[in-house]
């Protein structure tokens, strides 16, 4: 039996810490144990029916990496950087496939399994991005994966060479990331007033 003894104050750290990063240190190493132990905290995540459809593939060798960068997009938001340069991609990835001998839809599977595997991650002191913007066709040729896998998410992973900040959202609305002067990358996000539409306490108050 598992016990969960975390408190709820070190989680909303944890969640906090876990942020989108898209420049890491390079040339620092994520071991292929490392990455296999975050895969686990997928393993032990909750799936829809229990099916468990979902496969990974764990990269950590630079030559690998090579393969694998081109065919993903970085920051829609920032339309005049794109991407990490040389020195500053990331150092492992993990790539979610669902595999279609299982099942044919794979809900929200993926993005628990993603959660717990970057949440794993800022605990170990890196950090990655979730990545949903990629070349899905290419990269399944270019890692030559069998047809019945199809490809999720690519989960990028290093320790992190930027600064991440969240902040509100101001007046306009506007919720898009982007960076200032000293390159710091700050996170707009809706107050939590703004996202709660009801409560018991007002529906049941009369």
């Amino acid at each position: 039996m598992t016990t969960f003894r975390e408190s709820p104050s070190m989680l909303k750290d944890l969640i906090i810490k876990n942020r989108s990063f898209r420049r890491f240190y390079e040339t620092e190493p994520v071991a292929l144990d490392t990455l296999k132990e975050l895969v686990d905290l997928a393993r032990n995540s909750a799936s829809a029916a229990n099916l468990q459809p979902l496969k990974y593939v764990l990269s950590c060798e630079p030559e690998e990496n090579k393969v694998i960068f081109p065919h993903l997009s970085w920051a829609a938001y920032l339309k005049d950087w794109p991407g990490p340069c040389e020195g500053e991609r990331p150092s492992a990835y993990i790539i979610i496939l669902g595999d279609r001998r299982i099942c044919r839809s794979f809900g929200c599977d993926h993005g628990i399994a993603a959660q717990s595997i970057m949440l794993g991650a800022a605990e170990k002191g890196l950090g990655g991005c979730i990545i949903g913007a990629i070349r899905r066709r290419d990269l399944h040729q270019a890692l030559a994966l069998p047809q019945h896998y199809e490809m999720l998410l690519v989960l990028a992973i290093g320790r992190p060479r930027e600064t991440v900040v969240l902040e509100p959202v101001g007046p306009d609305d506007d919720i898009r990331y982007w960076r200032d002067d000293d390159d710091v990358h700050h996170v707009p996000k809706r107050r939590l007033d703004d996202i709660i539409i009801s409560t018991c306490e007002r529906k049941y108050s009369r």
